[in-house]
């Protein structure tokens, strides 16, 4: 069964969330179940420059306004790639998506439309020698790959469509309709058009045989009004063709027992270890060395979709109840700002990192004794999985995948020593202040710290179990029988 994966970002080559690790690490664990995978990208000059063994495989004719051309290569973890090489495009420095001043990129329609024809191109054997049975998309960015297969009248091909962030939808103005290629017929209300909009997200949303999202709890909750952002209504229509399916972490990059980037190996076996990491993290991050202090941690986008407007207002009662704070992120101007405060505040007591930094991202999940994800609505995330992987419990809103993959400490997962972590509901100061002193309350309990941690350092946190369900879907799409 030949698979294409086709995304805006993959670890290690391209990064600005989640989506890249989930791109970097399926496709791996389906090649173990003995599927072959092809990860098609766009030529972004991080990706070109990662890639191994790179390869002429095809060159395009004129494609908006300049040459390309497609290489393939591997990733430095054994991917198997093909990226298209269209400078004129996709030579941009910094966030793919976005310019230094946080503004969308005046070009991205034109763009991703281009990239998803020619991985509608690919997957059809159009360019290149291969067909493939399935391609699965991801987010809005090749959102309108599917509708590229059905304008070709392609049956054979399966189309998969899997949301990984509803938010971000990709809106253009109808005038790109001209400039993209499809039929004009297209744009309608039961295609791709959104309030007078050409939307990159509806089109993966209409089009595909099969819509997935990365979490059974995201996937009803964007089946609603609230959750749904603007889709509510047609993903209810398409409940039938929803499903969720966790997202996993690679086993290998996160496996505290020989990352290369935290001080002290450890498991759950030998967990002397994480106290070293935790020493080193205070250090790095230029904090009073203590042993027995709580080490709570960010590492998230600045946002108010995480949540962390509502965590800067609570750092004072951290830091008076005796625990510290060790952040690494950037976002919204205000947050960065609220908790750079903080930090000048409590010198010894809160470290603040604005950007983000992979090697220090694995000591804090290796150091601290608890992290906070306190999302309003998170489809999965995979901060909780590395966090859980590391001994670090995760305090976390009972959000989609946040619900699915951590077991809250209620007063019967502690009597049956099951529990991995601190959920609250709603997002509000009042209950987020309940959840840190539930935290300092279990802490000071070293016997009921240890179990959690435990827990979470044994929890399943991989790709094997999903990567099954994702084989099995295809399968029922090539042989619905």
């Amino acid at each position: 069964m030949r698979i294409l994966f086709v995304a805006s970002e993959c670890f290690p080559l391209i990064k600005t969330g989640g989506l890249a690790d989930v791109i970097g690490a399926l496709p791996l664990a389906l090649d173990a179940l003995g599927m072959q995978t092809q990860v098609f990208l766009p030529g972004f000059p991080s990706v070109l420059a990662g890639l191994k063994s790179k390869k002429k495989f095809a060159t395009l004719k004129n494609i908006a306004g300049g040459p390309a051309r497609i290489v393939s290569g591997k990733s430095a973890t054994g991917l198997s790639i093909l990226a298209l090489d269209a400078p004129h495009l996709f030579d941009v420095s910094g966030n793919p998506y976005q310019d230094d001043k946080g503004n969308d990129r005046p070009d991205n329609a034109v763009k991703f439309a281009v990239f998803a024809k020619v991985a509608a191109d690919l997957a059809s054997g159009r360019i290149g020698k291969t067909r493939y049975d399935v391609l699965h998309a991801h987010d809005w960015q090749t959102g309108l790959a599917s509708a590229y297969i059905k304008a070709m009248g392609e049956k054979d091909i399966k189309t998969v469509f899997t949301i990984h962030n509803l938010a971000f939808q990709g809106n253009f103005p109808s005038e790109i309709m001209a400039e993209i290629g499809l039929p004009e017929d297209m744009f309608n209300r039961d295609g791709l058009e959104y309030w007078e909009k050409v939307s990159y997200m509806k089109s993966g949303l209409t089009y595909s045989d099969h819509i997935t999202t990365v979490s059974p709890t995201y996937a009803l909750e964007i089946q609603s009004d609230d959750g749904g952002m603007g889709f509510g209504g047609l993903l209810k229509s398409r409940s039938h063709s929803l499903s969720g399916i966790l997202n996993g972490i690679d086993l290998d990059v996160w496996n505290p027992e020989t990352d290369p980037e935290i001080a002290s190996g450890f498991s759950a076996k030998a967990i002397s270890g994480k106290a070293k990491n935790k020493a080193a993290l205070q250090k790095r991050m230029g904090l009073r060395r203590a042993k027995n202090v709580p080490l709570f941690s960010v590492i998230s986008r600045l946002t108010t979709q995480k949540g962390l407007d509502v965590l800067a207002q609570l750092v004072d009662q951290i830091v008076l109840s005796g625990g510290q704070l060790a952040l690494l992120g950037s976002g919204d101007d205000a947050i960065e700002a609220a908790f750079l405060a903080a930090a000048k505040k409590h010198p010894t007591e809160v470290g603040v990192q604005i950007g983000y930094d992979e090697p220090l991202a694995h000591l804090i999940q290796a150091g601290a004794d608890a992290t906070f994800i306190p999302s309003r609505f998170e489809p999965c995330g995979l901060t909780q999985l590395c966090a859980m992987r590391y001994g670090t419990v995760p305090i976390a809103g009972r959000v989609g995948g946040l619900n699915d993959t951590i077991i809250d400490a209620s007063p019967a997962a502690l009597v049956k020593g099951v529990a991995t972590g601190i959920l609250f509901s709603p997002i509000t100061t009042h209950t987020l202040s309940n959840a840190i002193s539930r935290a300092f309350s279990l802490y000071q309990s070293p016997k009921t710290w240890a179990q959690m941690r435990k827990n979470a350092i044994t929890h399943p946190v991989g790709w094997d179990k999903s990567a099954k369900a994702y084989m099995d879907l295809y399968s029922k799409l090539l042989n619905p029988s």
